[in-house]
């Protein structure tokens, strides 16, 4: 369907691209992601990394509103500004995604009152500076196609998450509102940044910058959760 990233929708090269990036960089290896599934990953290492996760949850609508003042096109700002409002719960403070999120450590059993007094581990502030460069201060392309791509990956991610942390008994398939929403929404969220930069792959100067983001996305996302797994591994072994 036109609005779906599963297709390609209105931006199949771009959508072709990114998958090729996405396999790259191999995001479904991640050891993060394989060690939660094979039960290598203990709760409480687990936890500890979706606290920090929050921080980028809590950070990744602020490079995307950085885009919008970038887009000429009032057109192609609305679909990231939805993105931007969906992000906000649609002003509802309730469905916040970074409330949600914190629905979802409380029924780890992690407090969330107590995320303001962590330290932010520098994988993730490393990660979060990375998406707002690209959109703030690099071509355009770049911040769009490096915003698309952890859109696109983060749905199959969030459906993986989801499905593992239920079969180990962590958490209720009720309570994975965070997960199973962006398991829903982030093709659709992934499809509307590629097809801003969809008519931009004719130009050779800027199909360059289109493919620079996609790498860049693809690269920052797969090393944000093996390094959150490394270090989370060495603190459970210390």
């Amino acid at each position: 369907m036109g609005d779906e990233v599963g297709d390609g929708g209105d931006a199949p090269r771009v959508h072709q691209r990114a998958v090729r990036a996405l396999e790259r960089v191999g995001i479904d290896d991640n050891a993060y992601l394989t060690a939660l599934e094979a039960g290598d990953l203990p709760l409480d290492a687990f936890r500890e990394t979706q606290e920090q996760f929050y921080f980028a949850v809590e950070f990744f609508s602020r490079p995307m509103a950085a885009l919008l003042a970038k887009l000429p096109d009032p057109h192609q700002r609305l679909d990231i500004l939805r993105n931007v409002v969906e992000e906000h719960g649609d002003f509802s403070g309730a469905r916040f995604h970074a409330t949600t999120f914190k629905r979802f450590l409380a029924s780890l059993g992690a407090d969330p009152e107590r995320l303001p007094l962590l330290t932010l581990w520098p994988e993730v502030r490393a990660f979060n500076m990375v998406l707002v460069t690209a959109c703030a201060h690099d071509e355009l392309e770049v911040g769009v196609g490096c915003m698309g791509v952890i859109e696109h990956a983060f749905a199959g991610i969030s459906a993986r998450i989801g499905a593992a942390v239920v079969a180990r008994g962590w958490v209720r398939e009720a309570d994975l509102v965070h997960y199973r929403l962006h398991a829903e929404i982030d093709d659709r969220h992934a499809a509307e940044f590629y097809k801003v930069i969809e008519p931009r792959w004719d130009d050779p100067a800027r199909r360059y910058y289109v493919e620079q983001g996609l790498e860049l996305g693809a690269y920052v996302f797969d090393r944000l959760y093996r390094d959150l797994h490394r270090r989370a591994m060495r603190r459970s072994l210390a």
